[in-house]
């Protein structure tokens, strides 16, 4: 058993909204704890079968505890993870579908038409964190049809996902924390991966990590870059009953402020990563 902690400093007055987690093959989220609050209640998001818990704070520090179990070798990413569902963040624009459907069949389909397409999508971006991501305002996922957009790992697969599925691929969007090797089961951000399912063989992308690190075309690997990673949620389009209000997200992936008046804002966080033989 593992524990990956979170912490927030001082959040803002108002609750947080917090992932709960799920099972993937990097680790069977088994508990989630709270020191410095407490949760409120639990709200479901019903169409993804995903969980988020409400926790209560008094403005001070607040850590979030999730228990890691190791996964079986056989553990599979929930099935919702490859559910198409249409939305601004899922649904590709006319043109980035056809030139997807395009590039799959001039590849020959199958798994080499999802490489294709990988490779597409890592030919449009430069790795960057842009204050305007590239899909901002659009009702739709936009064709980058030439030049390089900035984008980081969030802009990479959204792309990507959007294109693999209107090439009639199965594709899906995770989401939690990597752990670079040389940081030591640290680190302060999110970060979100690719998979696909054809075949019935699931293979991970990571563009940006080939991106980042100059590792060269992207190919299939759970952990291009030496590390670890722990996936808490996935899927674009999250919607959750609150007693306050109703929340549309593009995902609940860490946690997130709700002032009681303003909208809701991410926070400054610390993920660790406890070694494997920590005491259950």
């Amino acid at each position: 058993m593992r524990r990956l902690t979170v912490a927030v400093a001082s959040p803002l007055a108002g609750p947080l909204l917090v992932p709960v987690g799920i099972a993937s093959p990097h680790g069977m989220i088994r508990g989630l704890t709270v020191e410095g609050g407490r949760i409120a209640t639990l709200v479901n998001e019903p169409e993804l079968g995903l969980c988020a818990a409400l926790v209560a704070h008094d403005g001070g520090p607040v850590t979030l505890e999730y228990r890691v179990e190791p996964a079986p070798d056989d553990t599979p990413y929930p099935e919702a993870v490859f559910r198409p569902r249409a939305n601004r963040y899922t649904t590709a624009a006319s043109a980035l579908a056809e030139a997807s459907r395009t590039i799959a069949r001039a590849a020959g389909g199958g798994d080499a038409g999802i490489e294709a397409l990988v490779a597409e999508a890592e030919s449009r971006f430069a790795y960057d964190h842009p204050e305007t991501r590239f899909n901002d305002g659009t009702d739709s996922v936009p064709h980058l049809s030439c030049g390089l957009t900035p984008g980081s790992c969030v802009d990479i697969n959204t792309y990507l996902v959007a294109s693999l599925r209107a090439a009639g691929f199965e594709a899906g969007y995770v989401y939690g924390y990597f752990f670079p090797a040389e940081r030591g089961g640290r680190t302060d951000d999110g970060h979100c991966w690719v998979v696909t399912r054809h075949g019935g063989t699931v293979r991970e992308w990571d563009i940006a990590h080939h991106l980042k690190a100059g590792l060269g075309p992207t190919r299939a690997a759970p952990n291009p870059l030496p590390g670890e990673r722990v996936a808490l949620t996935h899927s674009m389009g999250h919607s959750y009953a609150l007693p306050d209000r109703a929340l549309f997200l593009k995902i609940l992936g860490e946690p997130l402020h709700l002032p009681p008046d303003g909208p809701p804002c991410w926070t400054t966080l610390d993920a660790r990563l406890s070694p494997v033989d920590a005491t259950p």
